[in-house]
């Protein structure tokens, strides 16, 4: 079934006006991402990334993350623009996020910006906020586009979405 786009109202975006392939654009929203009561992130230097039929995908710098909360994970994945990623668990206590963020150590030259940043998984973590605004997780357990009112679909990532 094709994909019906949603039209973006004022101040929204369409994921399907999202380039492919897709481009990497600085924000300076106000990110923070939480798990188990720990700031995991707090920046306004993050870097968006957008694809299209898919929500922004959020790059953390690591400078304006707690890496010391990170731990490496043998998990690793290959995207056909940005190279190949290494993934990272995230433990506070006794509580562990596996593969909660991933990373793109040495990504193409066109996502050179990337370089090192952190994204990480909405649905693995326990809040993620753009400009105070709770951050829905994309569906699925593949993609990890964030959710916000400034973005509309449908989405990839949902079942039957696989061949968009």
């Amino acid at each position: 079934m094709e994909p019906q786009r949603i039209e973006p109202g004022p101040g929204q975006e369409s994921v399907w006006d999202y380039p492919r392939p897709p481009r990497v654009e600085p924000t300076d929203a106000h990110v923070v991402v939480r798990f188990a009561g720990v700031v995991v992130a707090d920046t306004r230097h993050a870097l968006r990334v957008l694809e299209t039929s898919q929500p922004p995908a959020f790059y953390l710098p690591p400078d304006d993350v707690d890496l010391a909360l990170l731990e490496p994970s043998t998990t690793r994945t290959v995207c056909e623009w940005k190279g190949s990623a290494v993934y990272h668990s995230i433990r506070v206590g006794d509580r562990l996020a596996v593969d909660a963020a991933w990373s793109y150590p040495r990504p193409t030259p066109r996502f050179e910006a990337i370089r090192d940043h952190l994204a990480l998984y909405p649905q693995r973590v326990d809040e993620c906020l753009v400009d105070g605004e709770r951050v829905l997780a994309n569906e699925g357990s593949f993609y990890g586009g964030w959710i916000t009112s400034r973005v509309v679909g449908p989405f990839k990532g949902a079942p039957g979405t696989a061949h968009w």
